[in-house]
């Protein structure tokens, strides 16, 4: 089964199965990295500088690495990068599938 997630909402501190699983990818989406002051590592860094070609391929790729670091029981399946960058406004739209081997 897939499932899509975008940015964190709303937090359910009782989550647990693949809402847990969800949740934590919301939260890693919405957290910068260097936010964190125990873990300076955790989140993304985005691309906010480059031609928006460029910017899109980057931020797929650095959504997709702290995805697979922080929340190993999923596969990325697809990321997509949606809004008007020119306004500053960009969302990204994440497909994933549980990973089974875990």
């Amino acid at each position: 089964m897939q499932y899509h997630v975008t940015s964190l909402q709303k937090v359910d501190f009782g989550a647990t199965g693949i809402n847990e699983i969800l949740q934590n990818i919301s939260f890693i989406l919405s957290t910068m990295k260097f936010s964190c002051p125990l873990d300076r590592e955790f989140g993304w860094e985005p691309d906010l500088d480059s031609p928006i070609n460029i910017a899109q391929a980057r931020n797929t790729n650095r959504i997709i690495e702290a995805i697979q670091e922080n929340e190993p029981r999923v596969v990325v399946d697809e990321v997509q990068i949606t809004g008007n960058a020119l306004d500053g406004e960009i969302k990204a739209i994440i497909r994933v599938v549980p990973d089974e081997s875990i």
